[in-house]
């Protein structure tokens, strides 16, 4: 399909696709006051709770001194496992509000733990950490029982931790309990076992066997990957960052000799008010990603300002430093791509183009900027003569000139110019 045709037809399916991003609701307040109402009928007033756990969240607003907790659904146990973020968001088409109900709907029952501390998590199977860690590892949520300092405090807030997870009430917990045995893959046991295994070498194989990333950050984030002793909590805001760079570099080395793509391709899909372009382009790996922030969008809120754009680049050899302009949707969007190109067997220079709307009135997470690049895939997509054509054909789609794309762009930054590039 020519470019151009491909434009059309994006144009003509957007308006479908668009309904996935909702109008910030604020229903959300209320949905708060219920949690309250919910978390009294499940404890009776009791210190002790009852629950299910499908997952952990580890903080790092006070690093090294971590809150670790457990999250577990006040009032919604049967279907523990829809509140644990994962893909299958993505293909449930969940919508900003139905993101932010669940986390809030998650009491977080948390302890504090020094980082520092020499084998604080290694081999610790008993007490708040031994529970915590059973969770991270088992295959489905498991039953708990917590026994809480206090009741939740539930003023919700939206922090710059919320990037990743936010995850609504919080409790102090005085301890936890199993209350059953739960089920941890044979696959998991063995990167536990082998005290030897390096976190890296632990992360790709768990992926090679099937493990997606969302599970793979749930484990290093309890500390259950990596040598001995050195075994350490990781937040879960970094774990998530470190298992897309770590995975990312597994499959770059999977492209590294195969053959280029041999022609010019733009991929396409827009979700939560996000939209993202993808041109894949023959030659050696390389890659960017070029964030679009309108004005009024989560992380761009004056409505009357400008429109910002950030970048980072690497070549065929990679980074050697992390990405700060663009942080974790670097990491994510280029796994995504490299997923791809791994399963084609191919390698390309890419080009990711990333706008946020208005329409992304809360932070969800990077989990959405790794569905969309992932799923961008499956559709239709467009050809171009030229990387040239393609960029200049996309950015006419843009909120900002091919002139101000070029000044930010790395990769764009060396195509010829005409006055017609500086007219918007």
């Amino acid at each position: 399909m020519k470019l151009d045709d491909y434009v059309e037809f994006e144009a003509n399916d957007r308006a479908e696709r668009r309904r996935l991003a909702q109008e910030k609701s604020y229903e959300l307040m209320d949905h708060l006051e219920s949690f309250q109402h919910r978390f009294d009928e499940a404890t009776g007033g009791d210190s002790v709770f009852g629950s299910v756990s499908p997952s952990i969240f580890v903080g790092s607003s006070n690093y090294p001194n971590l809150s670790t907790g457990l999250l577990s659904p006040v009032g919604h146990e049967d279907d523990a496992a829809t509140y644990e973020t994962s893909g299958a968001w993505y293909e449930e088409g969940v919508s900003i509000s139905d993101v932010f109900e669940r986390r809030t709907s998650l009491l977080n029952s948390t302890q504090g733990v020094d980082a520092r501390e020499a084998g604080s998590v290694h081999d610790a199977w008993d007490g708040f950490l031994g529970v915590q860690r059973e969770v991270a590892i088992a295959d489905r949520p498991v039953d708990v029982e917590v026994f809480l300092d206090d009741g939740p405090d539930i003023d919700y807030d939206v922090s710059p931790d919320d990037v990743a997870t936010p995850t609504g009430p919080r409790a102090r917990a005085a301890g936890a309990d199993l209350t059953e045995n739960p089920h941890v893959p044979r696959p998991v046991k063995k990167t536990l076992e082998d005290d030897d295994w390096r976190a890296e070498g632990a992360m790709n194989y768990l992926y090679r066997r099937g493990f997606d990333v969302y599970d793979i950050n749930t484990v290093l984030s309890a500390g259950a990957l990596g040598r001995g002793d050195q075994r350490r909590l990781v937040p879960t805001r970094w774990s998530i960052t470190a298992v897309d760079d770590t995975i990312g570099k597994y499959l770059r080395g999977t492209i590294r000799d195969r053959r280029s793509i041999d022609t010019v391709q733009v991929w396409r899909n827009e979700y939560l008010g996000n939209a993202f372009w993808v041109v894949l382009a023959p030659g050696d790996w390389e890659f960017e990603l070029v964030e679009i922030k309108s004005p009024g969008s989560i992380w761009h809120p004056d409505p009357e300002g400008d429109t910002y754009l950030s970048s980072a680049h690497e070549n065929r050899e990679g980074r050697t430093r992390y990405v700060d302009e663009t942080a974790g949707a670097y990491y994510a969007s280029r796994f995504g791509v490299l997923e791809h190109l791994s399963e084609r067997g191919r390698q390309a220079k890419v080009l990711v183009i990333r706008h946020v709307s208005d329409d992304y009135w809360g932070p969800v997470g990077v989990w959405q900027v790794r569905e969309s690049v992932r799923n961008a895939f499956r559709g239709e997509h467009g050809e171009a003569e030229t990387f040239e054509a393609a960029v200049r054909g996309v950015s006419e789609q843009l909120p900002v000139s091919l002139a101000r794309l070029r000044k930010k762009s790395t990769m764009v930054a060396g195509l010829q110019s005409s006055l017609a590039d500086w007219t918007t």
